[in-house]
């Protein structure tokens, strides 16, 4: 009994939330409708002892593919006012679309019967000491392992294909070039300097900003920074307190 209602509980909240993924204006919110239309699924598939697909659909449809609908709809800048404004335009055709999905809809409700043998599958006995997961590996690593192969093959070329169609040349923007970077003279960069010991790096040319000039002596007239004598005096001239 318990099973049964909620058998109905996920069974309407996903048709709702299937309708409201192509009702909702906004398309963040049908992304949203469409991650709980998931997890109802995921709940009848449990109820009907399917537990391998309701944790696939979670884990790689809700974790992963839902997702990242989810971010690709928040970084698209969409202008929903300009999309509204071509409703009318593209109205008969939409019209025209959904009248023949609705006639294939009709055709197919019209001609299905259900097989005799249907209840024979149904009272057939779940052999012992074997899960629904490892059932399903059996079946598709030895019987349709050749099937299986191919059908993740056919994936990876779309993938490429999709990647490749998809790529843009940029040749406006700055590429690293490692060959030229290790082929460069270090002289044209790089300058070797020895420095005295107690003078600092003002006596050998290399400027550098002071960090308080309020407070430290005046340097020569080059522009260099002063001496540990000029600041050692300057410090006894105003009594030992800068």
């Amino acid at each position: 009994m318990i099973a049964t209602l909620f058998w109905y509980v996920f069974a309407a909240v996903l048709l709702g939330s299937a309708a409201a993924v192509v009702t909702a204006r906004n398309p963040v919110h049908s992304v949203l409708f469409l991650i709980l239309a998931f997890f109802n699924a995921a709940g009848l598939f449990l109820l009907a002892g399917a537990e391998f697909l309701a944790f696939i659909l979670v884990i790689v449809y809700v974790g992963a593919v839902a997702v990242l609908f989810l971010f690709v709809v928040m970084m698209l800048d969409v202008n929903f006012a300009e999309l509204r404004e071509g409703f009318q335009r593209y109205a008969p055709v939409g019209a025209v679309v959904g009248l023949v999905l609705f006639v294939e809809l009709a055709v197919f409700l019209t001609g299905w019967r259900v097989s005799p043998s249907n209840a024979l599958l149904r009272l057939s006995a779940t052999p012992a000491g074997v899960s629904n997961t490892a059932a399903i590996g059996r079946v598709l690593y030895t019987d349709y392992a050749f099937l299986f192969q191919i059908s993740g093959l056919i994936l990876l070329v779309a993938m490429m294909g999709a990647i490749v169609l998809t790529l843009r040349e940029r040749t406006a923007s700055r590429h690293q070039d490692i060959a030229r970077q290790q082929a460069r003279d270090p002289a044209l960069s790089l300058s070797m300097v020895r420095v005295p010991l107690g003078q600092g790096v003002g006596r050998s040319g290399i400027l550098r900003p002071l960090p308080e000039p309020a407070l430290l002596p005046a340097g020569d007239d080059d522009g260099h920074a002063p001496t540990p004598a000029a600041v050692a005096a300057d410090h006894e001239a105003h009594g030992g307190h800068t």
